[in-house]
């Protein structure tokens, strides 16, 4: 579902001619791909855009049990062939799990099944629709808290992988993975390209005013934006509570599991937006800080030198020195 950025605009577009646009839905999210004043390459890269979005679903979502991660899920102590896609998501996976110090930890999919967050889980327009059913507890492997270290092999143009007996949930860093490689189809497509995926974004070139792309950051509690952000050749991603969370065991649970304690993170905050290079790296970067809790978030972004913007559940917005330059419209709270 949206997690909290949206597009926005104060004045009509200058730039001459309507852009190109496919919106689609994928990942349980909507997507929109847009060529700003688009050249004679823009449908056929709109069509590759798509199909990779549409690659990563088919490979990466643990909601399909015809998929290769559903399938590499459900025997996660055995060597599997897989498609290229699902093997450079687990190694991407990997990497951001050693560089966030096992902050970012795919394993937290055993949390989310113990909490029912399964195919029986529903959410209305991204809101819970009910509880989640009586389901038995997992036993949290005594191993759970030790570095995961996924096998990655090639062979002869060939894919295996070996999920290090744990079954892994890649959908957040999937979905940032999607947006990085469709965004690569839409480089060449014309002056200026969106890609938007619910939360997560890549933005190149000229926005549909001739400057750059605007981006509103959604209040989570559901009032105006909390701030406008000006961007172009970079991207953003939020991670936040508004939507995905529900009951478990006559429990709060959300989807966002600090991967130690196996208990929902982020205390005292709603969500957390970073601007990062990388469309990924920002989805992974703004769940690291998420975890961090209100205590601990700026600390850990200054400390890391990340563009980020947060909301206290007391509905006050803290940014770092980084996220201000990107800043050019901000609510009375932030």
């Amino acid at each position: 579902g949206h997690e909290g950025l949206v597009m926005t605009t104060t004045r009509p577009g200058i730039v001459r001619g309507a852009p190109a646009v496919r919106s689609i839905r994928a990942m349980a999210s909507p997507i929109t791909l847009s060529v700003v004043a688009p050249g004679p390459r823009a449908q056929s890269c709109l069509d590759r855009a798509v199909e990779v979005v549409r690659d990563v679903e088919r490979t990466c979502s643990r909601f399909d049990p015809a998929s290769a991660l559903s399938r590499a899920n459900a025997e996660p102590d055995r060597w599997h062939d897989v498609p290229a896609t699902l093997a450079a998501a687990i190694g991407e996976a990997e990497h951001a799990h050693c560089a966030t110090d096992g902050v970012f930890d795919p394993r937290v999919l055993e949390t989310l099944l113990e909490w029912g967050y399964d195919t029986s889980l529903r959410f209305a327009g991204g809101h819970l629709a009910h509880q989640c059913p009586d389901v038995a507890p997992v036993a949290p492997r005594p191993d759970h808290t030790a570095p995961w270290r996924p096998r990655i092999v090639q062979r002869h143009g060939a894919w295996r992988v070996h999920l290090g007996g744990t079954p892994v949930d890649l959908g957040g860093i999937g979905k940032g993975l999607a947006v990085r490689w469709a965004a690569a189809q839409l480089a060449p497509a014309g002056p200026g390209y969106l890609v938007d995926a619910g939360g997560d974004c890549a933005l190149g070139g000229l926005g549909p005013e001739g400057g750059r792309w605007r981006v509103g950051v959604e209040d989570p509690a559901g009032g105006e934006h909390l701030a406008v952000l000006e961007l172009t050749d970079t991207a953003c991603a939020t991670s936040s509570i508004r939507r995905r969370r529900w009951v478990a065991h006559g429990q709060p649970v959300h989807h966002l599991v600090d991967p130690v304690t196996r208990r929902p993170g982020g205390v005292g905050l709603t969500a957390v937006t970073v601007v990062a290079p990388d469309p990924a790296w920002a989805e992974v970067w703004s769940k690291t800080l998420f975890l961090a809790g209100a205590a601990g978030i700026r600390a850990r972004a200054d400390d890391l030198g990340l563009a980020a913007l947060w909301a206290h559940q007391d509905g006050t917005v803290g940014t770092t020195q980084a996220m201000d330059s990107w800043v050019i419209w901000r609510s009375a709270h932030a």
